[in-house]
């Protein structure tokens, strides 16, 4: 994962409110990019590294709402906190159903608002984490041989030795020796870790017929 420090998006028409909301973010040591736009945010580059977007509802050409959902289909993993003046329960409730972290009103609240985004940061820090994480076991995994993803994936599903053999028509002492190449290559510290692993790559097992 990136060691850069965490970036608050923000979107908003009103540039009173970009300023505003800049200067709130770099006071308690944030890094903040404002945008006036949907499309002005998306022709910009953005960091790997923690961040959240702060979203307006209403923008110019497309809602907030909807911005989220696009979002969403361009694989861009950015907790959103949604800020209106004019929000109602409806919005609302749809807003968080796709996932936001929050949906606040104006006159903003000072503190709410950094304790959302405090909270959205920390959702970031955990999902790249999590993605570095699986981003390792993948490429362990690649390091491989053919043979040894067989012996790896019918170890996994709760085969003996004795049984993978059968399956791939190979000697058990064969197998012993793939099974402990996989464990080193796979860094795995037992049989559950590597089960845990293979689960993170939603292997399947390989069976012969």
């Amino acid at each position: 994962m990136s060691e850069h420090a965490a970036v608050v998006f923000v979107i908003d028409d009103d540039p009173s409110m970009l300023r505003s909301l800049a200067s709130l973010l770099r006071s308690v040591g944030l890094e903040a990019r404002v945008f006036s736009s949907a499309p002005e945010f998306m022709r910009a580059q953005r960091p790997d590294a923690p961040g959240c977007l702060v979203l307006d509802v209403r923008l110019p050409g497309m809602s907030g709402l909807a911005f989220q959902q696009e979002l969403a289909k361009a694989g861009i993993a950015l907790p959103v906190i949604f800020i209106t003046g004019h929000g109602d329960v409806p919005m609302s409730v749809r807003a968080m159903k796709a996932g936001a972290v929050e949906f606040l009103t104006k006159p903003l609240n000072d503190d709410a608002l950094l304790s959302a985004i405090g909270h959205a940061l920390d959702q970031s820090r955990a999902a790249l984490g999590h993605e570095a994480e699986i981003r390792e076991v993948r490429e362990r995994y690649e390091s491989l041989s053919r043979r040894e993803r067989e012996v790896m994936s019918l170890v996994v599903s709760g085969l003996l030795n004795k049984q993978v053999g059968g399956e791939l028509q190979i000697s058990e002492i064969t197998v012993k020796a793939h099974r402990g190449k996989v464990m080193r290559k796979m860094k795995a510290d037992s049989l559950a870790d590597l089960v845990n692993m293979a689960a993170r790559l939603h292997l399947t097992p390989v069976r012969r017929v």
